[in-house]
């Protein structure tokens, strides 16, 4: 906007083309960095140099060699700076161990061996996922070994089992008679 005015283009007209209000451009003209953004500023120095150093740490640790190098803060703005600009230990925490035992694994009725000789014999299924402006969509696509086409599939914004029930439906109404096809999945 300053480049503007200076054209002589009046601050009012910019913004009013921009949508934005006058009073917080003035605002931010007075004072373009708040006293506040300068010590938060400060505070990421000190936990990114504490971080450089011994990235093995997490922000607990990094409170107390920020507060050695002269800059105190409470634990959770060390971790609300950490988090913001993704400093995490190298040693991440374990997840998935509750205790509950996972799906049963089934016999590979495929042994690696990805032929056929007819069709409707072999399928093999995956799911994807792909971002959107509007967030994430995932494809479940069921492939026929055969013929190397899309026989099925299915698109929904959650990962859930019904994606693949959708798609290995959609696979077997456009076939119709599927009688002992196996259906090959890498347990995804």
């Amino acid at each position: 906007m300053n480049e503007l005015a200076a054209d002589g283009i009046p601050v009012a007209v910019t913004c009013r083309v921009l949508k934005l209000a006058r009073q917080p451009y003035y605002r931010w003209r007075a004072n373009p960095v708040t006293e506040a953004e300068i010590v938060e500023a400060y505070r990421a120095n000190a936990l990114f140099d504490a971080h450089h150093e011994d990235p093995e740490f997490g922000y607990r640790y990094l409170v107390e060699e920020a507060r050695d190098a002269g800059e105190p803060m409470a634990e959770r703005t060390a971790w609300r700076i950490c988090t913001d600009n993704r400093w995490w230990s190298v040693f991440g925490k374990k997840r998935g161990k509750n205790g509950k035992p996972g799906p049963p694994v089934h016999d590979d009725l495929v042994e690696r061996s990805f032929t056929a000789d007819a069709p409707n014999q072999l399928w093999l299924s995956d799911i994807t996922e792909h971002r959107t402006g509007e967030g994430k969509l995932y494809l479940c696509a069921i492939k026929d070994v055969f013929s190397n086409r899309i026989v099925g599939y299915s698109i929904d914004s959650r990962m859930k089992s019904r994606l693949a029930t959708t798609a290995l439906h959609s696979a077997v109404a456009r076939r119709g008679d599927v009688a002992g096809c196996i259906v090959h999945s890498d347990r995804g």
